[in-house]
This record gives structure tokens, sequence and C-alpha cells, in this order.
């Protein structure tokens, strides 16, 4: 167990600050704070020491240095049972930081939002990063929270024991702030190899989400997941049980040739990540009879792709092929009932993908 005397609060997303707050306030926990969450704290009525008085250095150029000071540093990264450590400390007049709550500037959300390089790189955290990775190397005694949506757990382990952590809790938040950190680097480097026009950079780090756990992976004995480089992907199921690896697989191999034709023309059917038929024909029910014919038996059980809307028309020519997905740009009302009278195919909706921008993962182990 560590008890948290001190914290320090740094935070772009200040929401959800009270109750934890509250809990801090209870437990007699010192606040240290700077800039905009100094003053939604003193906002918020509750008592906190400015970072400048703290470390006695005033905020420099502009807020690009508040918290990077050896005060700050040496409180957070100073191991609590080495005798050197107590002695600097002692030494410098320094005091233990037990509790960093930090999340960063909105980098990846300042991307969607504008093409302004100068805005852009005002938005690269420097001090909130350093204090992360600082608090997660020493996780042994300092506790470490990079979302607000954390709070409620960190309340929770607070509260159960007695305005302390424990060293499991500690380790845990220590590998999810090593990952945040990583996370937002990735998404500044992969920034500027599209400003510099790099396409095959020395080392190629590619950030991912979470989307969705899979029943199961390649085979019934692996466990698998899909990752996107959006927090969501553009593809929505609309009817049958949850997608497999193989489907997502097959998906993606599908999407990567359909996606590649001109707007609303394209049928490709896939059977294991393989190819079973093509066509680009402009009428619709005859581009799926095409791309069917072209290796019928292999067809069966894979999967296809439209790059248009499916009518009623083609989704009764599909309704007399045993399918695991159809995926489409859209369905049109009486499509969409026709298709739903078989329970076991998956029909997918999918928006704008484009697969050499937009990284899919899908992994099993």
């Amino acid at each position: 167990m560590k008890k948290i005397k001190t914290a320090l609060i740094s935070v772009s997303d200040k929401k959800n600050l009270k109750p934890l707050l509250n809990v801090l306030r209870k437990n007699k926990v010192k606040i240290i704070s700077s800039g905009g969450t100094y003053n939604e704290i003193k906002r918020l009525k509750f008592k906190c020491l400015e970072v400048s008085d703290f470390t006695n250095s005033p905020e420099i150029l502009e807020g690009r240095v508040k918290t990077l000071h050896p005060k700050v540093h040496a409180g957070i990264l100073n191991k609590r049972d080495n005798k050197s450590h107590i002695k600097d400390l002692k030494k410098n007049n320094f005091e233990n930081i037990d509790l960093v709550i930090v999340n960063f500037y909105p980098f990846e959300e300042t991307l969607k939002k504008t093409k302004n390089h100068n805005k852009i790189i005002e938005n690269i955290d420097v001090g909130g990063p350093t204090m992360v990775r600082s608090a997660a190397k020493n996780y042994k005694d300092v506790t470490v929270i990079t979302s607000s949506n954390q709070y409620e757990e960190l309340i929770d382990e607070i509260e159960n024991n007695k305005g302390s952590t424990t060293l499991e809790f500690r380790k845990k938040l220590s590998r999810i702030a090593f990952t945040e950190t990583a996370y937002y680097d990735s998404v500044i480097s992969n920034y500027f190899n599209q400003i510099t026009n790099t396409i095959f950079p020395t080392k190629k780090i590619i950030h991912s989400n979470l989307i969705e756990m899979l029943r199961y992976g390649e085979n019934p004995h692996q466990k698998s997941a899909v990752y996107s480089t959006n927090s969501a992907m553009n593809i929505k199921q609309i009817h049958g049980k949850q997608l497999s690896y193989n489907n997502y697989n097959d998906i993606f191999a599908a999407l990567n040739i359909s996606k590649s034709f001109s707007k609303d023309l394209g049928t490709v059917i896939v059977k294991h990540a393989n190819p079973c038929g093509v066509s680009i024909k402009k009428n619709h029910l005859e581009s799926y009879k095409s791309a069917l014919a072209c290796d019928p038996i292999s067809a069966f059980g894979g999967i296809v792709s439209f790059n248009f809307k499916v009518s009623k028309n083609l989704s009764l020519e599909l309704n007399k092929l045993f399918l695991e997905v159809i995926i489409a740009n859209g369905f049109n009302n009486e499509a969409l009932k026709i298709l739903k009278r078989k329970k076991k195919f998956k029909i997918n909706r999918c928006f704008k993908l484009f697969f050499s921008r937009k990284l899919k993962i899908c992994i099993f182990k």
C-alpha cells in the first residue's frame, strides 16, 4: 500500500473532476495544478496550489514550460526506500508527489479539425507525457491516471484502502500509461511522416484502437480481436450473428478490391481471402451474376461485396446461394426484408473506406 498525500493534476479533459476532488479532500490530499486545470479546480471551490508557487518558478514561453522542473520530477521519480534519493530530496527541500493525473493536449482531435500546421504543433504535449512517463516508471511508489474514464476506479481504490493504492493497481495503471504515451507519440510521428511525404520511414509506428473482441480466432481454440487506426470502423452490421476473425479477413480482402473501383460499380466475391469472382458490369444484377459465374462452387459460403446499393431484384438472387456475409454501400427496405429471411446471413453496410490510408488490423492469438 502507498498512501496518497500529494497529487498533481494537469488535464485537457476537465470533465468529472468534482467527485474525484471530493475524495481527495476527504483524504486530506494536497493538490498541485497549473493553467486551466488550476482555474477549474478553484472554480469548483477546492484548495489547490499552483505549480509556479510549488516550484517557485513562473510559467514561461507562453505556457510551454510549466511542469518541466526538477522539483516536480524529483517528487515523482524518487524511490521512497532509497537513502540516496531521500538525502537528495532533503538537501533540495523537495517533497514527494504520490498521484499524477494527466491527460494530453488533444493532438489527434486537432488533426481532424484543422490543417493549420502552427495550431497542430501547439497541440503537441510535452510536459504531460513527461510527467506520465516519470510516474509510470516509478509505479512502485506513484499512482498515474491518464483518462477521466479511470476516475471511478481510482475513487474506489482510495475509498477501499483508506487513502492508499495497491501495487497491483499502480502496476496496471503504469501499463496503460506507457500505452497512452506510445500511442500519442505514434500519432505525432505519423503526422510528420505525412507532411514530409515520407512513405517508407526507417521505423514505422502503427497505432490502433480495439474495436471488437471476436468469438474466436482463425480456429476455435484461438482468441482474436479487431483493431483500427480510427476509434471506430466504417462498417455497420445490420443483421446476423457476431462477425468472426475469418469474416473480417474476407471483408477486408473484398473491400480492398471493390473500393478500388469507381463509385456505384463493382461486385467482388471472396472465400477464405481469395477472390472467387469480380465484375464491373454497370447493371447491378448482371454484375453479381457475372462475378458468381467465375467460380460458383468456391463462392458457396463466401462473402460478397457490392460497391453500390442492393435492390429487391438483386436480393432475390442473393437468397438462392448460401453466403456468410453480404456487404454493400446500402440496402433498400424491400431488399433488407428479403435478405433477413435467411437468419445466417450477416448483412453489413460499408461506408467510405480507404485502405491505403486507414489501416485495419485483424489479429488472433
